[in-house]
């Protein structure tokens, strides 16, 4: 009694999938200052508690209170390395989707330490990328996010 059994040819399917409402949006930010500013300014580094405060007080000023309740995931901070300029402060920031135009703008449109007399120099935020998947947005693999 011979046995027939045989295995059927494995199939592979295709799966494939559209998100169509990400949660989330990334933005990769640039902190410059203005021409005025000390060198002292210039060249301290910027530190995730400093990179917040700029980023709230740039949404309070735009929106209040509810853009200051806005929450904002920060990614990275660009570490000084010797190929980076002492000045090329950037950070990769995260947003609900529903409010990434409003962070945008708020940013965009915010200058620190113009308005106090005191003040060593003023700052702004420049938005150098902004996309709903963070793959897409550093151009390629992501490979320069994630190195130190």
């Amino acid at each position: 009694m011979t046995s027939s059994k045989q295995k059927a040819p494995t199939e592979s399917k295709i799966l494939s999938f559209t998100a169509r409402n990400p949660s989330w949006t990334y933005l990769k930010l640039q902190l410059i200052h203005q021409p005025n500013t000390s060198p002292a300014v210039r060249s301290a580094a910027l530190d995730s508690l400093t990179a917040r405060t700029h980023l709230t007080s740039a949404l309070y000023q735009f929106l209040g209170l509810f853009g200051a309740s806005i929450p904002i995931d920060i990614l990275k901070i660009t570490p000084e390395t010797p190929q980076l300029q002492p000045t090329d402060k950037i950070i990769w920031i995260r947003v609900p989707r529903q409010d990434a135009q409003a962070v945008v703008t708020a940013v965009s449109s915010w200058i620190g330490g113009a308005d106090q007399p005191d003040s060593e120099g003023s700052v702004a935020w420049r938005v150098c990328a902004k996309g709903n998947f963070l793959g897409a947005l550093v151009h390629g693999n992501g490979e320069d996010l994630f190195t130190s």
